[in-house]
């Protein structure tokens, strides 16, 4: 891992302040280490391209069906495929814009793209998927819907070859999760939404066939109508929560509390640290957090020796964590009291 140092001020009466940065910019020496994260990536962009023909192709199928049909459950369904086709598009525009490097603009890099173009796709899904189902739900309840059963048999036929379809492209998603480490593989929020948009896409056919049958079996919309109002709740609900995922990254969510544990452990048991004052962390990107540590050094160093250990410390960070590619470490011999009320540990003026 490339590291940059350099003392940017004094804290307290000796203490220095050191930070090492992440590749990227033109100040950094130093070779880069292997980065897992372009591959995943490959593997993810194949997933959503999967997840994009699928939904293309059915997007059509289901508007011809749903206008042939006149049928309000088809075309919320093809609502919510083209919905899923613009989010497709945005995850791929998430996936090649937050790998580009750091710059003098960024310095930081364009990690938090990715929760940025997640969060478009959230608003798409409710604003195309969900309110159109909702409107054509309404509709429906409203003014019935024409019974043309050589149009709905159309209709269930085009649903039944779009569950084999969206079935497929989650399949492939879910597989490529378990392959990063299941749970653990839904921290890329661009393969989250493609679970979540497929796993919301065959559930919402199943409804949708659901509501045709029994529209065809009692003569009565209300099934139809209710099918279309639950599409539209599940589709609310899912943007919702992508929604908010998302709303908290580009905020500024901190890292796991394990992640940050093992720093603080880190930190405690080095030698000559005697009290660690201060510790913040924030993700920066998908395989990228900032550390910023504020630390009480045993008395007695003189700088140099003081350098030399924030150092050492930031080194052994960067070894034992490798997402945490930009390091702050902020040494002071202040009393614990006062340096529990500094800008680092409230968190006023963006931290250390």
């Amino acid at each position: 891992m490339p590291e940059a140092t350099g003392t940017t001020g004094t804290s307290g009466t000796s203490g220095t302040s050191e930070a090492t940065g992440a590749a990227g910019t033109s100040e950094e020496t130093g070779a880069a280490g292997p980065d897992p994260g372009p591959a995943a990536d490959r593997k993810t962009r194949v997933t959503v391209l999967v997840a994009l023909a699928a939904n293309l192709v059915i997007a059509v199928a289901k508007a011809v069906g749903g206008l042939v049909a006149h049928s309000p459950a088809l075309l919320s369904e093809a609502a919510h495929s083209v919905a899923d086709s613009l989010n497709e598009i945005f995850l791929l525009a998430a996936l090649r814009r937050s790998r580009r490097p750091a710059d003098r603009r960024h310095p930081f890099g364009y990690g938090k793209e990715r929760f940025f173009w997640s969060l478009l796709a959230a608003v798409g899904i409710f604003v195309m998927g969900g309110c159109f189902s909702f409107f054509q739900g309404v509709e429906a309840l409203r003014n019935g819907a024409e019974e043309d059963f050589t149009g709905y048999v159309v209709g269930l036929v085009v649903l039944g070859v779009s569950l084999l379809a969206e079935g497929t492209s989650l399949l492939r998603a879910v597989h490529q999760v378990c392959g990063q480490g299941g749970a653990g593989g839904l921290r890329d929020p661009a393969l989250r939404t493609v679970v979540a948009e497929d796993g919301t896409a065959v559930l919402g056919v199943t409804l949708a066939l659901a509501g045709m049958a029994l529209h065809m079996a009692t003569g009565q919309v209300v099934w139809e109508a209710s099918a279309s109002l639950a599409i539209g709740a599940l589709l609310v609900y899912v943007a919702y929560r992508l929604g908010r995922d998302a709303r908290d990254q580009l905020i500024g969510e901190a890292a796991d509390p394990e992640l940050s544990g093992r720093i603080r452990s880190l930190l405690r048991a080095q030698p000559e640290i005697d009290s660690v004052e201060a510790l913040l962390t924030m993700k920066l990107g998908l395989d990228s957090v900032l550390v910023a540590a504020r630390v009480d050094l045993a008395p007695g160093m003189d700088s140099e020796r003081v350098e030399e250990v924030a150092v050492r410390i930031k080194e052994s960070i960067a070894r034992t964590v490798p997402v945490a590619d930009q390091i702050f470490l902020d040494v002071t011999d202040r009393p614990a009291e006062e340096a529990r009320k500094s800008p680092a540990a409230t968190g006023e003026r963006g931290g250390a």
